[in-house]
């Protein structure tokens, strides 16, 4: 016969950590089924009253589990329903409290996103208005500069045209250079100056004529600026 831990413990008066040093120790003949120790005692080993005290025993606790196993059985199926329901309707309440916290959550992220994007066009706004304060300024800046330059360069345009030479008088015919200098608002000596310049390129310069020991100028032809500068 076989007996469970508990059996063999109280029949034979002895612990159950007792019991476990002598399965270890391999003191007592054991098997395993579904978990369940069992430790194998042979008849011959158990005098009569213990033999007839297990068996009794074996045989009422067979009975009492064969008359209440349906009705345990049908109680357990029973309370597992009931307790997957209970579980079923809590989850469906924590879940519709995590969506509710989600949305919230959502809400909350679109409002600081809409907070946070209106602050950003304020900034903007603010540095647009203060880019074109500063780039009215500085077009003003160059418009004045460029105004100056412009009234600096007009004036030194007017002191060159003063300092200038007198332009000569358009001729459209021979002029003697003795008679066209004198026709010029010139000092003697600087007439001589640009007689002397005339007789020195004579002959090399073929728009200097000469004729009867008088030098002429074609102003029809030629340019002399270059030979009345003084």
């Amino acid at each position: 016969m076989r007996l469970t831990l508990d059996e063999y413990s109280k029949h034979f008066k002895m612990s159950k950590e007792m019991i476990q040093s002598k399965i270890r120790n391999k003191k007592l003949n054991y098997i395993i089924e579904d978990g369940t120790t069992y430790i194998i005692v042979t008849r011959s080993s158990l005098d009569n009253e213990k033999r007839n005290s297990i068996h009794q025993e074996q045989k009422k606790k067979k009975v009492t589990t064969t008359v209440q196993k349906p009705t345990q059985q049908k109680t357990t199926v029973a309370m597992v329903l009931e307790l997957y329901k209970r579980e079923n309707q809590q989850l469906k309440a924590k879940i519709e409290q995590l969506e509710s916290k989600i949305d919230k959550l959502i809400d909350d992220k679109e409002q600081m996103l809409r907070d946070e994007m209106q602050k950003i066009e304020q900034v903007y706004s603010a540095k647009d208005e203060q880019l074109k304060t500063i780039l009215e300024l500085i077009n003003t800046k160059l418009l004045h500069e460029q105004n100056s330059k412009q009234l600096e360069t007009i004036h030194e345009i007017e002191t060159i045209q003063e300092n200038a030479a007198p332009t000569p008088p358009k001729v459209e015919q021979i002029v003697e250079l003795k008679e066209y200098l004198k026709s010029l608002d010139l000092e003697p000596y600087q007439r001589k100056i640009i007689r002397k310049r005339f007789l020195a390129v004579q002959g090399k310069d073929i728009r200097i004529l000469k004729q009867n020991g008088k030098l002429y100028l074609d102003f029809s032809k030629y340019d002399y600026s270059d030979l009345l500068e003084y």
